[in-house]
């Protein structure tokens, strides 16, 4: 303990500081502080940090990432710190697992595919990332009524994708133990995508069922968030080819 606060200089008398919040008992960085506390406590707490924040995000996922946004924040991970983690383990994770996304077209339709299409295939959790903003414009209209801003679907549609990231881990991990081959990568492939249609749907669902919507049109909404995007994907994809055409010719 302290008698003034090190982050704001106010005298402080109790275990956290009454002007910024900031803990007293604040210490010197050590190697043995970091493992036994930082590490530990902060990513492995069962009650808070990573291993809490994916417990939450695979039982109650949409009321969990509610609450999250309204408020209880103290015991929940990070969503950016999230992502960029999920997102540099499953790269690592694919790197080492010669995961080869090519075994799944036809030389034929690899011809007929355009710049777009390869660039999804080549670096698919960069691209996932970059659907988090056009994920949130769709939840954002469907749901708008809800009264969350397009920031907070910014969020939530950022958790969601965290968890779509988590379960490519666990499949790429799986892979590690087979063969690389045009069946494994189907099924690594429609595994990974069955699971991101059901669990957008749970996640949309239970996130905005206390907002006063029936179940047939909670339903029907969480379903159309993701049938929307890939409507949307698809007529990118077709004026992407339209115009790379063009300027070919």
């Amino acid at each position: 303990m302290h008698d003034t606060c090190l982050n704001c200089s106010q005298p402080i008398a109790t275990k956290y500081c009454g002007n910024c919040g900031q803990k007293t008992s604040t210490h010197r960085y050590s190697l043995k502080h970091f493992i036994e506390h930082d590490f530990i406590h902060g990513v492995w707490h069962v009650d808070k940090g990573v291993l809490f924040t994916i417990k939450e995000l695979f039982t109650r996922p949409g009321n969990s990432v509610r609450e999250y946004i309204l408020g209880k924040r103290v015991n929940y991970f990070s969503f950016v710190t999230l992502l960029l983690l999920t997102a540099t383990i499953s790269t690592l994770l694919s790197h080492y697992s010669g995961m080869d996304y090519s075994v799944l077209v036809s030389d034929n339709a690899k011809a007929m595919m355009n710049s777009l299409q390869e660039l999804m295939m080549s670096y698919f959790k960069i691209y996932l990332l970059l659907t988090i903003p056009f994920m949130a414009i769709f939840s954002y209209l469907w749901f708008k009524k809800a009264g969350f801003n397009y920031s907070e679907h910014l969020v939530l549609n950022s958790y969601k994708t965290a968890a779509d990231m988590i379960a490519l881990v666990m499949l790429t991990f799986i892979i590690l133990f087979f063969k690389n081959s045009a069946i494994v990568m189907n099924i690594y492939t429609m595994a990974y995508m069955t699971f991101s249609l059901i669990y957008g749907v749970w996640f949309y669902y239970q996130f905005f069922s206390q907002v006063g919507y029936s179940k047939t049109s909670l339903f029907f909404r969480s379903l159309m968030i993701p049938v929307s995007f890939m409507v949307f994907q698809t007529i990118v994809g077709l004026v992407w080819g339209i115009v790379a055409l063009i300027l070919k010719s």
